[in-house]
């Protein structure tokens, strides 16, 4: 490592070193040469997860407002495995799309850099900083391809409603720092230095109520990066409009650094304000399970269906950050990692099988698909029966942890609420299946072939799928020894 003052950083340092020479690789490329750009990112990626490992249980600092816990390697692990994945996925859909290639991949990685970054804040200003960094290069992303105009509308709402969080976000930082004066969340390089964490565990419920504000302020702005129910209106245009491969990185590694920042937050520094953030928190993880069950059922666009999908699975970790038990905080990670590979693998048969002209987000455009790429239609069957929580595969696994730990903490009712609605989102999940296998193919209509790379990407998602659907314990003991770290 460099020096000690800047372990923690190196990382971010190796993702962000990786999109500028993406950048300049791009530059400098002569009109019509072809270049790896996508190897290059991956080179970065894979130094990065490298630097990761090396600091594991160092509990490394950098000038305290970024903390190399073993928390925070764990999601950024997750995160890299997220864009390793999904820079495979893009190597035909870059190509057969037209995309720039540079300027694909290195948002790609800008963003990845935010994500890292707000895995490892110990500040509420840096959390705000790596919120707005992922942000602003995801919002590209979601409008990347210029001739779209659901894409433009999507990022557009997405942009807009996403401005309003952030400003909901940042009132409640301006509250929490007006009533600790700090936004430190907790004293990692210096024990004495006031952080939120402590002033708020030294104070009794009655003493401020304005902490009860920024607490609210906080949640609305974490609610809507994760798409919970009601902050959830911006997800299925966005998701929809966006290619089918930043879909599938925007529902997944977005989701991963805010659960990560949320947990960091609420389960550390709110902690002692719990009995009056669990209940609200009860309320969003029932609301958004249901509510992305139900209107999931009825969707025949399949990326409107995954979203909606994605949005019940937010309600799913909710369940974990409620129960908040020894279970429930590791379910949290295990179930981030399980769902990242999962959704990944489901985004990328749909980027794989579409055409530059059309995506393949129809429901009939998988008729007898099991006739014309038996191996694309086996994987997808994988996944989606992961998504729907069906053993042996990662989905069971998570679901199963997830539930036990709200049972176990006594939240009978979010159990049952979880239980129902993963079995009626099973039908969902099976409607595509049954239309693989058992529908005709519209004549004239055949999907062209995959890259080796595409192929690759999904056989390594649908191996971690069953390795942590059959082997989970050694995934989940290292789950709950990670996010032991912030408490």
């Amino acid at each position: 490592m460099l020096n000690s003052s800047f372990d923690a950083i190196v990382p971010m340092l190796c993702i962000v070193a990786g999109a500028l020479v993406v950048m300049l690789a791009e530059a400098w490329r002569n009109r019509g040469e072809q270049m790896p750009l996508g190897v290059l990112g991956i080179i970065a990626l894979v130094f990065s997860g490298a630097a990761l490992i090396l600091l594991f249980d160092r509990n490394a600092t950098s000038f305290g407002v970024i903390v190399a816990d073993n928390f925070g390697i764990f999601v950024s692990l997750v995160l890299v495995v997220v864009g390793i994945l999904t820079i495979l996925f893009s190597s035909q859909v870059v190509h057969r799309d037209g995309y720039a290639a540079g300027e694909y991949y290195s948002l790609l990685l800008f963003a990845l850099a935010g994500m890292v970054m707000m895995a490892m804040a110990n500040d509420l200003l840096v959390i705000f900083v790596a919120l707005e960094i992922l942000s602003l290069a995801v919002y590209v992303l979601t409008a990347i391809r210029r001739e779209s105009l659901a894409g433009t509308e999507g990022a557009l709402k997405y942009f807009l409603l996403g401005s309003f969080s952030s400003a909901f976000f940042l009132y409640g930082i301006a509250f929490t720092y007006g009533l600790t004066r700090t936004t430190l969340l907790s004293g990692r390089s210096d024990p004495n230095m006031p952080t939120v964490a402590g002033f708020l565990a030294a104070q009794s419920m009655s003493d401020s109520p304005m902490i009860l504000l920024a607490l609210g302020l906080l949640l609305v702005g974490f609610a809507f990066k994760i798409s919970a129910v009601p902050f959830h209106m911006w997800t299925p245009d966005a998701y929809e409009g966006a290619p089918a491969i930043v879909t599938g990185f925007m529902s997944t590694g977005v989701k991963a650094a805010a659960f990560a920042a949320f947990a960091r937050v609420f389960l550390h520094a709110f902690e002692p304000f719990s009995a009056d953030w669990r209940p609200l928190v009860w309320w969003l993880a029932a609301a958004t399970m249901v509510v992305g069950t139900v209107v999931g059922v009825a969707q025949s666009n399949l990326k409107r269906m995954l979203a909606y999908s994605s949005i019940a699975h937010g309600g799913y970790l909710l369940v974990g950050l409620v129960a908040a038990n020894g279970m429930g905080k590791a379910a949290i990670l295990f179930y981030l990692l399980a769902y990242a590979v999962t959704n990944l693998a489901a985004f990328g048969v749909i980027a794989l099988l579409g055409t530059r002209e059309k995506e393949s987000d129809s429901l009939r455009d998988y008729a007898g698909l099991w006739h014309t790429h038996p191996g694309l239609a086996a994987l997808m069957t994988v996944s989606l029966l992961s998504l729907g929580g069906l053993p042996p595969t990662a989905g069971f696994i998570g679901k199963w942890y997830i539930f036990g730990a709200a049972v176990s903490a006594g939240y009978y009712g979010l159990a049952i609420i979880g239980v129902l609605t993963s079995v009626i989102s099973v039908f969902f999940y099976l409607r595509v299946v049954v239309m693989m296998y058992m529908a005709d193919r519209e004549p004239g209509v055949t999907p062209g072939p995959v890259s080796n790379a595409g192929i690759a990407a999904l056989a390594l998602a649908v191996i971690a799928i069953f390795y942590l659907g059959i082997l989970p314990t050694q995934v989940l003991n290292l789950a709950a020894e990670s996010i032991a770290t912030i408490f």
